[in-house]
């Protein structure tokens, strides 16, 4: 699975100040996990990952990375995993399938990363409510237009939004993303935005400052 925007600003934004365990569910080929581990100094970071050759390939560059002694990967869905595992994280990661519409493209492991239908909005948030700790957080990232609707979902199970950065390509696009943090505390959401590109290939300060600790170069 190649590395998308949407990934690269959920690991850049957020928060692990306070964060001594880490779990990232559906961690594809372990990016965000990655990411993460090398802003943190969090001593478990645990992701979870359901296809195959995708745990097999977050599990080799685990490995790989500086940080494989606090990295590891169970190759189990969300259910299972919250069957086997009794730790609490202070911060819970994922970055969802979200698309709504059931068109299947021939090749299983895009439509699992893509298509609502392998991790509907109420499972996962069901099972962050299970594993977040009491003053824990999750981050995730949606499609803008689901936002009002996953935050009343997630009120549901006593998640409540602490900070929204809504997102968009160029200052003359709509916006197509939202980065939500939820915690178990109501309380006052900080607002935010971000634009990527002032033009083609031309990134914004805000997004360099966000983003530049994970590129080469930009």
């Amino acid at each position: 699975m190649k590395i998308g925007t949407d990934g690269v600003l959920l690991g850049a934004w957020t928060d692990i100040s306070n964060a001594e365990s880490i779990l990232d569910i559906g961690t594809g080929t372990g990016v965000i996990a990655l990411m993460l581990a090398q802003k943190s100094c969090a001593e478990v970071i645990d992701a979870i990952e359901i296809d195959s050759d995708a745990y097999e390939q977050s599990v080799e560059n685990f490995e790989s990375s500086p940080w494989g002694n606090r990295l590891y990967c169970y190759h189990a869905g969300l259910d299972e995993f919250i069957e086997e595992v009794e730790d609490l994280y202070d911060v819970i990661v994922c970055n969802p399938p979200f698309y709504t519409e059931n068109v299947a493209s021939g090749d299983l492991q895009r439509d699992q990363a893509r298509q609502n239908e392998f991790l509907p909005f109420n499972e996962l948030l069901d099972g962050v409510s299970k594993l977040i700790s009491e003053n824990g957080i999750f981050s995730t990232i949606i499609p803008f237009k689901e936002r009002d609707g996953f935050i009343q979902l997630a009120a549901y199970y006593k998640l409540f939004p602490s900070r929204c950065m809504h997102v968009k390509g160029n200052p003359s696009a709509e916006v197509k993303r939202v980065l939500l943090e939820f915690t178990r505390q109501e309380k006052e959401c900080e607002m935010l935005n971000l634009t990527i590109e002032k033009e083609r290939h031309v990134y914004t300060v805000d997004y360099i400052n966000l983003t530049k600790d994970f590129y080469l170069k930009m």
